[in-house]
C-alpha cells in the first residue's frame, strides 16, 4: 500500500487572516465574524494528524453583501457613471495596470493555490500564467471590437452606429477547481465592457485573491469592483432577492445554479453565463490506437485529480479492445505519483471539499455491490482527505457511478458491443458539455461527429476533452451550461448591442458629424482605437 502524504509540522505556513475587503473603491476593515480556512493536505500534529489551518477570511453576511451592492449600483449609476461611460481606452488602462500588480505577486498566488486546493505547482503556474494571457488577448479582443464600432451602417434611408454597451450590475461566482483562470475568464470581460462587479471567490481558493486586493481597489474607479467574502447562503442569497442584479457568472452545479435564478423576483432580466455540471463520455473503438487512447484517458480522467468539469467522467470501451486498455490503463494509474504539491512530480494530491472522500467510497462501495470489479492494485484506499485514484470495470446503468458526476479520482469503464449503447447513453444523458472519440475509421467518425454535435457543445477527435485554446467557444447543451465562452464570447456576454440611427438627409448627416466632430458623446464615436 502506498503512504497517504503527509505535510510535516515544520513545513507548515505561517496563517495569514484577512481583516479586510474591497468595497467601494478601498480596503475596508471587517470586525465581524470570522471563518477559518483550511488545506486539503493533512499535516502532522501533535495530536495526530489533522487538516492545515491556512488562516481565516471574514463571514460577511447579508447586511455587508448589500453594502456591497449598494457600492456597485452607485459606481453604474444607471449606466452614467464614471466606468460604464468611460472610453475603452480607459478600461484597457486599468486592466493593464492590474495585470502589472497580479504579475508582481505571481509567487504568492501559485503558493496559495497549492496549499488551499491542492493544485500541483505545474499546474498552479499554469493557471495563474494562462489567466494573464487570456487577460491580454481579452484586451486585443475588445480593441478588434472597438474598431469595427466605428462604422456606420446604411440601410434603408437611415444610417446607424453599432456599438455593445454594458448591462449593469454584474454577480461573479467562480469555481473552487480553477478559482483564479475561470473566474477572471468572466470577471473582466464584464469589467471591460464597461458593467460594475460585486465578486464572490469560490468556497475553496479564496485565500489566494488577498494578494489581489489592494489593485482591485487602487486600478478602478470606486465601485467599480466589490468583493464579498463568507458563505454564499449568507451573503449571495441577499443581493440576488433585490433584484437589482443584471448579469451573473456561476459555475458549479445546475441545482446551484437554478436556486439562484429562482432567488431573483425578474428572472427574464437576469443575463446569466453558466458553466455546470458535465459527465462528459469517452469512446474507445476496437480500431483505436491504443497506446494514444490510454495515454489521454490517463490525462482526461485523473489530470487534478479528475476535478475538472471538462475531464473524461465515464469511459465507453468496445470489448475487442476492452481487456488491453484496461491492463493498459491500470498500469499507467499506478506510475502516478501521490504526493503533496509542492512536491516535484506528484500527481495525485489530496481533495479539498468536506466530505468528498466518503462520497467517492459510496460511488465505489455501491458499484461494487452491484458487480462492478476494481482494476488497479491501490484503487478503492482513502483517509481523510485523499482518495487513491481508482479504476472500476464492469460498470452498468443500476450504478450510481455510471449517472453521477464523481468530480474526483474514480474512473469508470462500460463495455460494449454494439456502438448504439454509447450513443443511447449520450442521448439520454441530462448533460451535454462534450465527448472524446477515439476511432480511425473515417465512416464510422463521420457518423459519431454528426450524432454529437448535436448532443454537446464540443466533439474531440482521438484527444482529452479540454476547455482550450481560449479563442474556441466553451458552451454546453442540456444542464450543463447556459451562454458560450470564449476570448470573444465572454465580451458579448456581459453587454448588449445598442444603435443610434437617423435619417439619411443632409441635414441629420450634418448634425451628428458636429456631434462627432466636437466629441460630445462617448457612444457616436468615429476614433480609431490604436
Amino acid at each position: 500500500m502506498k503512504a497517504f502524504p503527509r505535510t510535516p509540522l515544520a513545513a507548515q505556513p505561517a496563517q495569514s487572516h484577512v481583516e479586510h475587503t474591497v468595497l467601494g473603491g478601498a480596503l475596508v476593515p471587517w470586525v465581524g465574524p470570522t471563518m477559518e480556512v483550511y488545506s486539503p493536505t493533512m499535516g502532522e500534529s501533535p495530536n495526530g494528524p489533522a487538516r492545515v489551518c491556512l488562516g481565516s477570511i471574514p463571514r460577511m453576511d447579508g447586511a455587508a453583501s448589500l453594502a456591497a451592492l449598494d457600492a456597485a449600483e452607485k459606481a453604474f449609476d444607471y449606466g452614467m457613471g464614471e466606468w460604464p461611460t468611460a472610453s475603452m481606452a480607459t478600461r484597457v488602462e486599468a486592466v493593464e495596470a492590474f495585470i502589472k500588480a497580479m504579475v508582481a505577486v505571481r509567487e504568492d498566488v501559485v503558493r496559495l493555490l497549492m496549499w488551499e486546493i491542492g493544485k500541483v505547482r505545474p499546474d498552479a503556474e499554469k493557471e495563474f500564467d494562462r489567466t494573464v494571457d487570456y487577460l491580454r488577448d481579452t484586451i486585443q479582443s475588445v480593441k478588434a471590437m472597438e474598431r469595427e464600432a466605428i462604422h456606420f451602417r446604411e440601410e434603408g434611408g437611415f444610417l446607424a452606429q453599432v456599438r455593445r454597451v454594458p448591462l449593469g450590475v454584474a454577480l461573479i461566482m467562480g469555481p473552487y477547481n480553477y478559482p483564479l483562470n475561470e473566474t477572471f475568464t468572466t470577471l473582466f470581460p464584464a469589467l471591460l465592457m464597461g458593467n460594475t462587479v460585486i465578486f464572490k471567490p469560490a468556497k475553496y481558493g479564496v485565500l489566494l485573491i488577498t494578494p489581489l486586493m489592494e489593485a482591485f481597489a487602487t486600478c478602478f474607479p470606486p465601485g467599480v469592483v466589490n468583493i464579498i467574502l463568507g458563505r454564499g447562503r449568507e451573503t449571495v442569497s441577499a443581493i440576488m432577492e433585490t433584484g437589482r442584479i443584471h448579469t451573473m457568472a456561476f459555475i458549479g452545479t445546475h441545482k446551484g445554479a437554478s436556486d439562484l435564478k429562482r432567488l431573483h423576483p425578474h428572472p427574464h432580466r437576469l443575463r446569466a453565463v453558466l458553466g455546470l455540471d458535465a459527465k462528459n463520455p469517452g469512446i474507445i473503438m476496437d480500431d483505436a490506437n491504443l497506446d494514444l487512447a490510454v495515454a489521454q484517458s490517463l490525462a482526461g480522467s485523473l489530470s487534478f485529480n479528475g476535478q475538472r468539469c471538462t475531464a473524461l467522467k465515464i469511459l465507453w470501451v468496445q470489448k475487442g479492445i476492452h481487456d488491453a486498455f484496461v491492463e493498459k490503463l491500470s498500469t499507467g494509474i499506478e506510475d502516478l505519483t501521490w504526493g503533496l504539491p509542492w512536491e516535484n512530480g506528484s500527481k495525485i494530491t489530496a481533495l479539498p471539499e468536506n466530505g468528498k472522500t466518503a462520497y467517492l467510497n459510496e460511488l465505489v462501495q455501491d458499484a461494487l455491490s452491484k458487480g462492478a470489479q476494481i482494476a488497479n492494485a491501490s484503487g478503492g484506499q482513502f483517509d481523510e482527505t485523499f482518495f487513491a485514484p481508482t479504476l472500476l470495470t464492469g460498470v452498468t446503468a443500476d450504478m450510481r457511478i455510471y449517472h453521477e458526476e464523481q468530480f474526483g479520482p474514480v474512473v469508470p469503464v462500460v463495455a460494449f458491443d454494439d456502438i448504439q449503447e454509447p450513443i443511447a447513453y449520450g442521448v439520454q444523458s441530462p448533460y451535454g458539455q462534450q465527448v472524446r472519440l477515439f476511432i480511425q475509421h473515417p465512416e464510422s467518425l463521420g457518423r459519431l461527429v454528426d450524432v454529437f454535435v448535436q448532443q454537446v457543445g464540443r466533439v474531440n477527435i482521438n484527444a482529452q476533452c479540454q476547455r482550450g485554446p481560449d479563442t474556441f467557444p466553451f458552451n454546453g447543451r442540456k444542464d450543463s451550461a447556459e451562454g458560450t465562452l470564449s476570448v470573444y464570447d465572454a465580451l458579448r456576454a456581459f453587454s448588449i448591442r445598442s444603435l443610434v440611427t437617423f435619417a439619411s438627409t443632409g441635414d441629420q448627416k450634418a448634425l451628428v458629424s458636429e456631434v462627432l466632430s466636437h466629441r460630445s458623446s462617448q457612444f457616436l464615436s468615429t476614433d480609431f482605437y490604436l
